[in-house]
């Protein structure tokens, strides 16, 4: 259910400047953007976990203030990643 150390790494990697950058605002949001991709296709097959709807939802709003955060103060990377991620905005 959640996300396994390859990927992490492999998402690290191609988000953040370096291999060790894992606190970036952009690593944040790939790293949520993927967790809230997982428990979305888990919500297809177990459609009565609402504890677990409740998580996506707080995942969901974390991700959004990230958001909004670098729209603020640096719009064409916010526009690189949500094409990236392919977030609709």
């Amino acid at each position: 259910m959640s996300i396994t150390k390859e990927r992490k790494a492999e998402i690290i990697e191609k988000f953040g400047k370096s291999g060790k950058n894992t606190g970036s605002t952009e690593v944040q949001i790939a790293l949520l953007t993927a967790r809230i991709n997982e428990l979305t296709e888990h919500f297809k097959t177990h459609s009565k976990d609402h504890a677990g709807r409740r998580g996506l939802l707080r995942l969901v709003g974390r991700r959004r203030n990230l958001l909004k955060y670098i729209q603020d103060n640096n719009l064409e990377g916010y526009r690189e990643l949500i094409k990236e991620l392919g977030l609709r905005k």
